[in-house]
């Protein structure tokens, strides 16, 4: 498994004014259009623009190539409060940090400096692209080909479950080369079709609405030789690297979808009157709501964990999926119960109560399902079990 480079510390002071300043704008411009946009499936052109102009894009990407340069606590704690607002808008940033990152870490300097500063800025969106119709969990058996001709490379196959491969204007992709599976960053217009790239299918959801989940086809789309990131057949170690900060994301956001409904439940429940009094003064309600900020609580601290591992440069395949894995459930159970605490009501559109729990379950499958995170975290404990 890769490991990431240690980077410096964000001043926690920069750090609080940066997530009280998003948390500000969500409270303004993102709650009360949330679930209209939600319903509507429609892409929040306007909310975008002003992540554009707070540097949202360019939280992680260092200074030095246009970017905020701040640390991953940082970038788990705004993504916690956009989460909190709309989870979608939480998913439109990771695959563009990810996408990012890989080339930070692993791309040349040239690379870096075509593309980090647009990145940064948002001006050019960034996307990754690894899952297959038949290779999704199972990576290594991908069968996307890039085959090299002369001085290019020329790509074909099916890449599925894009986020943002519409509008991206830069993938980082996942095929299949001689020496195995490398990685590759493909330049296209945001659009349908691009070269021998087409956005063939748009993948309805369940929840995690507004932004597209495509599948791409590759028909002989030619690349430049300087496509390739890293050393050829190094590819997949890079992504899965990338990959950790991405779970460390899933549960960033899944922590903000979970206070979401936690405060929604606690409100009601001290509203809503049966029996002659409030229902948080029933027992059976305040047994859920402790529970419910017990695993709330226990998903921030794991989240936090996570991050300030990545951040230290050392490997934390373990613990970004210990976070993973316990946010995503406890998201996913504490969105369940707010809803039984909101009784009818909440099972109606006419609150945000619904769309919590149709967005959870999507952090339980994304960036590695959670059976697969149980694997991984018991694989890593016998590693680190194993060494002298």
């Amino acid at each position: 498994m890769a490991i990431s480079p240690a980077s410096t510390p964000t001043d926690p002071a920069l750090r609080e004014e940066m997530v009280a300043s998003v948390r500000r704008w969500v409270a303004r411009e993102v709650v009360p259009v949330a679930s209209e946009l939600e319903h509507a499936d429609a892409f929040p052109d306007a909310l975008v623009a002003d992540m554009r102009a707070m540097g949202l894009f360019g939280i992680t990407i260092p200074e030095a190539y246009g970017g905020l340069g701040l640390d991953l606590l940082t970038y788990v704690a705004v993504i916690e409060e956009l989460a909190y607002g709309w989870m979608s808008l939480s998913g439109i940033i990771n695959t563009h940090t990810m996408c990012a990152t890989n080339i930070w870490y692993h791309g040349t300097e040239d690379q870096r400096r075509r593309w980090l500063p647009d990145l940064a800025s948002g001006t050019r969106r960034g996307a990754l692209s690894l899952s297959e119709p038949d290779a999704g969990t199972d990576t290594r058996n991908l069968s996307c080909r890039a085959v090299r001709d002369g001085d290019e490379w020329v790509v074909t196959g099916t890449k599925t479950w894009v986020t943002n491969g519409e509008r991206a204007a830069l993938i980082l992709l996942a095929a299949r080369t001689d020496v195995g599976i490398s990685a590759f960053l493909v330049e296209k217009e945001p659009g349908p079709r691009f070269g021998g790239i087409t956005v063939s299918k748009n993948i309805g959801k369940l929840g995690y609405k507004g932004l597209e989940t495509v599948e791409m086809a590759y028909a002989d789309h030619r690349l430049p030789g300087d496509a390739l990131v890293g050393e050829e057949g190094r590819g997949l170690p890079q992504i899965l690297g990338v990959m950790e900060q991405g779970r460390i994301n899933i549960a960033a956001r899944a922590t903000g979808v979970a206070r979401a409904a936690f405060d929604a439940a606690l409100a009601y429940a001290q509203d809503r009157v049966t029996m002659g009094r409030p229902i948080a003064e029933h027992q059976a309600i305040q047994l859920k709501l402790a529970d419910m900020a017990t695993k709330l609580e226990a998903s921030r601290l794991l989240t936090r964990a996570a991050a300030e591992r990545k951040q230290a440069g050392e490997r934390c395949d373990v613990e970004a999926g210990m976070a993973k894995l316990f946010a995503s459930e406890a998201a996913f159970e504490i969105a369940t119960e707010a809803m039984r605490i909101h009784g009818g009501v909440g099972y109606t559109t006419e609150l945000p109560i619904e769309r919590y729990y149709r967005d959870a379950p999507l952090m339980m499958i994304g960036e590695g399902t959670n059976e697969i995170q149980r694997i991984v975290i018991a694989r890593g404990l016998l590693d680190r079990a194993r060494r002298p």
